[in-house]
């Protein structure tokens, strides 16, 4: 009778299990059309021009920036995406051809390996990629209304030659020395050109994606782009989707901003070590994003060396391998400001 009961309550309790986790909400579809989801009033012009005073955005997270680049609401549909970055995604019909031509080969097989293909014959599968979060626009938590309108007023109502977008490491171009920031560096190597930077810390590819589709990628069309970003995607995806995410942005960017050139740097280096997993997977995207370039529109430019010593160790970086320093930031201004600036007049 007792191992009836117990059996009975262990029934019950994955019954109610499996009741909560469907209802738990997916949010990795749905369609948010442009403007859906702006809300509040904008704030003013305290998010986007860099040298007035706006620092807002230098201490908001962004150390690891899974937990800050959650969504708000479910994710937009899939982004279109350039041909050179694209992830081979066979249909569920080609699968199932590749997958029977799979059994056929090792059943009909007699090779001296046969007795070890029909052992591991289950593992001899084409499985359809799995959906990919970094082209689907969202919301991030970091993406704020407060700082998302100011960027689209920005946009709306401010004229500005050079645009940056980014993470954290584009954001805190705006932070003082006395946080560690690039303003001062900002200052000295921009100081004559009219900058906006719509960068968020946290932010990933679909928050940036989400931000150009409602509104920012709108108004003033600037002459040149620097944009940097992918890093915070490390923690949930692989290099391959990362480098996606990146280029569903530079087709979105050249659909906003034809006439523009775009500085599209390699997502820098991170860790401690070249063996740092992070910093794998970046360089994997920045292998498959370096093919975006074309010379004409797109400019793709790996900085990378310039951080790094011999043994793999960063310079100009803090302490949390993460961000750079005001040296890093100096590094980065001598190598990206002229080009810039050349575009830019």
């Amino acid at each position: 009778m007792r191992k009836r009961t117990i059996l009975a309550l262990f029934i019950c309790a994955m019954l109610i299990a499996s009741t909560i986790c469907l209802a738990q909400p997916q949010g990795t579809r749905g369609g948010a059309t442009r403007g859906a989801t702006r809300g509040g009033t904008r704030g003013g012009n305290m998010g986007g021009m860099m040298g007035g005073g706006m620092m807002g955005g230098g201490m908001m997270g962004g150390m690891n920036f899974g937990r800050g680049g959650q969504p708000t609401a479910p994710a937009g549909p899939p982004a279109p995406v350039p041909a050179e970055v694209a992830i081979p995604r066979p249909s569920e019909e080609e699968v199932a051809k590749i997958n029977k031509a799979l059994e056929e080969f090792v059943s009909s097989n007699t090779s001296a390996n046969k007795d070890l293909l029909k052992k591991y014959a289950a593992l001899l599968k084409v499985q359809v990629p799995r959906d990919n979060p970094c082209i689907r626009p969202v919301q991030s938590r970091v993406r704020s209304d407060e700082r998302h309108n100011a960027f689209v007023e920005t946009a709306e109502n401010e004229q500005f030659d050079i645009l940056f977008l980014g993470d954290s490491i584009t954001d805190w171009w705006q932070q003082g020395a006395a946080q560690g920031g690039g303003a001062d560096v900002q200052k000295k190597y921009f100081g004559d050109n009219k900058v906006a930077n719509f960068a968020i810390a946290g932010d990933t590819t679909q928050g940036v994606l989400w931000g150009l589709k409602e509104g920012e990628g709108q108004g003033h069309r600037p002459k040149a782009i620097m944009l940097m970003i992918g890093t915070n995607n490390t923690g949930s995806n692989t290099g391959e989707e990362i480098a996606e995410g990146v280029g569903a942005i530079i087709y979105e960017l050249r659909q906003d901003f034809p006439d523009a050139k775009i500085l599209l740097l390699a997502i820098f280096p991170r860790g401690s070590s070249n063996s740092d997993s992070n910093r794998v997977k970046n360089e994997v995207a920045n292998k498959i994003i370096a093919k975006l370039h074309d010379g004409k529109n797109v400019f793709f430019m790996n900085i990378n060396d310039k951080f790094m010593n011999a043994d793999g160790s960063l310079k100009g970086f803090r302490g949390d391998n993460l961000h750079p320093n005001e040296e890093g930031y100096v590094i980065w201004a001598e190598a990206v400001a002229d080009t810039l600036k050349g575009w830019a007049k």
